[in-house]
């Protein structure tokens, strides 16, 4: 049975329409059918998205050097969802070289396939730090060090709701005629998640709860360390803009970017921009301390990625990373629409990254 029938049969099931946040985790994680649980190739060339340290290994170089500021001995790693490996290999190579490996490099990965395939990148790249990795399936009790998620908030699914009224009613998916279709449910309520109060008729928009509640799961088990969040979004202001009236919901499927979730369901992935206030007033009620958000481009400048440029001194080599660090950095790139995060428990530093922006005031 394919995931479009599952999905419509647990919606006849429950006699009832599913939250949007429902659907998209069973489109995304259902066993073995979801879009991150199944087999297919999903980042680089031959998938549906190309993610940073996809662009350029000077991507986890930096990451490396802003992780190598933070790591005290005995400290670890811990990335979240580590995609095809390749950014933890690029890690662990540049701290292997600043002599400055942590104890172990923890990877929580849920998908069987994605895990197997990062043990090939790093058994493959970094044959001789593979014993350093070592991969989860919960959450460790206790954690010292440095916490990376690249990518993963996006990931996490989201509700959606739409203004009518003067009031946010969120958003389901009901299997009408056999058809998958949008469906308003009941008011949204909740006094956590702050919504926009001057929008017009009609004006829909995401929350992710689930985003929220894992932020505030990351301080049930660190001891002290920083968390890195890179994902693409914004701050409340310019999320809620009244002129981004549909929201942040995007789909891809081989490289084009479409609105519709109900179509190649387990085929395409489907993600919402960050709403990186939200993030940052979840991490500070949590008991983080806010050390950073800026732009990836300037996170990645403040981290001298010009100086890995500089120091390649042959010519072609030189002039692939230009051509790499510009799609890294440059506004109609991801250097504008993709964002860092850094919250601090028990750790005081004043992280490199930063250096050159901080804009943690628009938050």
């Amino acid at each position: 049975m394919d995931l479009e029938r599952t999905i419509k049969n647990t919606i006849i099931q429950k006699a009832k329409p599913i939250g949007f946040d429902e659907f998209m985790n069973l489109a995304l994680y259902y066993p073995a059918k979801g879009y991150y649980t199944g087999g297919s190739q999903k980042f680089g060339e031959q998938g549906d998205f190309i993610t940073a340290p996809e662009t350029s290994d000077l991507f986890g170089f930096c990451l490396a050097r802003q992780s190598a500021q933070i790591l005290a001995n005995e400290d670890d790693i811990l990335e979240f969802g580590a995609g095809s490996g390749i950014l933890a290999a690029q890690i662990l190579f540049e701290l292997g070289r600043l002599d400055k490996l942590p104890r172990t490099y923890y990877i929580l990965e849920l998908s069987a396939e994605l895990k197997q395939r990062q043990k090939d990148t790093i058994n493959k790249t970094l044959p001789e730090l593979i014993d350093k990795v070592v991969w989860l399936n919960n959450l460790p009790e206790h954690f010292s060090g440095v916490i990376i998620a690249n990518e993963v908030l996006d990931a996490m699914p989201a509700k959606r709701v739409i203004n009518k009224g003067g009031e946010f009613f969120e958003l389901g998916v009901d299997c009408q005629d056999d058809t998958l279709v949008w469906q308003t449910l009941g008011v949204y309520q909740n006094d956590k998640m702050q919504l926009p109060t001057e929008v017009t008729q009609g004006y829909t928009t995401e929350v992710n709860e689930r985003a929220m509640a894992w932020v505030n799961s990351l301080n049930d088990f660190m001891d002290k360390g920083v968390v890195l969040l890179i994902d693409y979004g914004m701050a409340r202001d310019e999320y809620f803009h009244p002129q981004r009236g549909d929201g942040t919901l995007q789909c891809y499927y081989q490289h084009k970017a479409n609105d519709n979730p109900f179509e190649h369901i387990g085929e395409q992935d489907i993600t919402t921009s960050v709403n990186f206030s939200d993030i940052a007033d979840q991490a500070s009620a949590s008991g983080f301390v806010i050390e950073g958000y800026a732009t990836q481009a300037m996170f990645l400048i403040s981290l001298g990625i010009d100086e890995y440029l500089l120091a390649e001194k042959d010519e072609k080599k030189n002039a692939l990373l230009a051509q790499q660090v510009k799609l890294l950095v440059l506004p109609s790139a991801m250097g504008e629409s993709f964002k860092v995060l850094a919250f601090s428990k028990n750790t005081q530093v004043k992280l490199d990254g930063f250096k050159e922006q901080d804009l943690t005031c628009k938050l």
